[in-house]
């Protein structure tokens, strides 16, 4: 009886940790840095990307540094966001740092 009790948790939590990840594909973080703005979903995929006109002004190189700081921000708050909707069912998996 413990195996399928057991086999009936792993597979609601199965189940709700693919509801998580469709969530997570729904939940937009933009992150913008001197005139450029970068969209990114909490599954850390690019959504969008956009380059005020005074951002361009500046030179290559400095699009270049904006670019990666704003893309940098986008993920480090889509993985606190992706990390804070997993927390739940970590702990329910026993996983150590969560709950």
């Amino acid at each position: 009886m413990a195996f399928l009790q057991k086999a009936r948790d792993m597979y609601r939590i199965q189940k709700q940790a693919k509801g998580i990840k469709k969530d997570l594909k729904n939940i937009h973080i933009e992150a913008e840095e001197g005139g450029v703005s970068i969209t990114v979903n909490a599954e850390m995929e690019v959504v969008s990307v956009q380059i005020s006109d005074e951002a361009m002004q500046n030179g290559k190189v400095s699009l270049q540094g904006k670019i990666e700081k704003a893309f940098g921000k986008a993920l480090k708050k889509a993985q606190q966001v992706a990390a804070e909707k997993m927390k739940g069912i970590m702990g329910e998996m026993g996983m150590p740092g969560a709950a």
